[in-house]
């Protein structure tokens, strides 16, 4: 009623929505108005075997909040496909039906999110033969999509681009100094942008010079605290952070403060911070520093071993890709380009 009456007033604006949005989640959120209990009409009958999955994922697994989001997605719409106008009967589905389910939206999306499409209906499948629901393991049965490993280049920008990014934040401001300390974790140890939104206050150590890091796989690191991190830290901590129950150290500047909703919100940081650098590189998320680093630290000599140990990577295939970007190292490689007769 309020945006009908707003809008018959004035021009509604985009954000009019979002604001009204976040104010019914403050009064919600202290007790002023009932949070509704909102449930689906016609819940479908293999939504319980979704959400038995979903626990699975987060409790046995380890796996995060978005990974687990992205999995279900793809289970859903696979049931969803199979079931829909049908009686409900794991047991009935064969090999045909998940290939068929593959190839055809295969087609309709990139390699990666294909690869991950097929990660998340063998992942649910090996859930269900685990937990009795069908009588073959139905997962070694889902084809694979083929994907060049090592095929392309590390997105990255130059160390001194990287400086000009961070010499983008406004420290006279609130916000630029919470965006010095983001884009210092990013570009000086390589975080990740989940594991920014997910740090927590006792994570720091500041007695050992360290940092927890809650990684993949529910897996916590330590990294050493650097000092100009540590320095933007205290400085965002103790003249910017709002005082909140929340334990997160980054939080929202405008109200209403409390943690970032998303890891989406530390890469609109990073986008933000290319803009005001004038850098317009391909990628722009929150990734792009972390290949910066890796791709800085291997021109500087170090080895594959030690930056698999900065990324926290558990393969050490996982950072070959970087030695794409040495040139130098490549060039005695190399072999020279055939000619004729000696022509140049």
């Amino acid at each position: 009623m309020f945006l009908k009456a707003y809008r018959r007033r004035l021009r509604l604006k985009t954000s009019d929505r979002c604001t009204l949005r976040h104010f019914i989640e403050h009064l919600q959120d202290q007790g002023a108005i009932p949070v509704p209990n909102i449930r689906p009409k016609h819940e479908q009958p293999f939504m319980k075997f979704e959400r038995r999955y979903e626990d699975h994922l987060l409790k046995e697994r380890g796996l995060t909040a978005i990974t687990v989001e992205r999995y279900t997605w793809f289970v859903h719409r696979f049931l969803l496909n199979c079931f829909d106008h049908g009686q409900l009967s794991l047991k009935k589905l064969q090999a045909s039906d998940l290939s068929n389910f593959v190839v055809q939206n295969a087609h309709s999306t990139g390699p990666k999110r294909a690869q991950l499409m097929v990660s998340a209906l063998r992942s649910f499948f090996r859930f269900l033969t685990q937990e009795g629901e069908v009588p073959t393991d139905l997962a070694a049965f889902i084809p694979s999509v083929p994907c060049r490993t090592l095929a392309g280049l590390p997105k990255y920008i130059s160390e001194t681009e990287v400086e000009k990014v961070l010499a983008s934040c406004d420290r006279g401001t609130a916000i630029g100094r919470r965006d010095y300390a983001i884009l210092l974790l990013l570009a000086r140890l390589g975080l990740r942008a989940g594991e920014v939104a997910r740090l927590q206050l006792g994570d720091i150590d500041w007695r050992a010079g360290e940092i927890r890091v809650l990684g993949k796989g529910q897996v916590r690191d330590r990294l050493p605290l650097l000092r100009d991190v540590g320095e933007a830290l205290v400085d965002y901590l103790h003249c910017d952070r709002p005082s909140t129950p929340s334990r997160n150290v980054f939080l929202r500047v405008i109200a209403p403060c409390g943690p970032f909703r998303t890891s989406n919100t530390v890469s609109v940081v990073v986008r933000q911070a290319l803009s005001r650098a004038g850098l317009q590189p391909p990628h722009r998320g929150a990734h792009l520093l972390r290949h910066s680093l890796a791709t800085a630290l291997l021109r500087r000599s170090a080895s594959m071993a030690e930056i698999a140990e900065l990324l926290r990577h558990r393969c050490l295939s996982n950072t070959e890709i970087y030695a794409k970007v040495d040139s130098q190292s490549l060039r005695v490689l190399a072999r020279p380009w055939p000619t004729t007769r000696g022509a140049k």
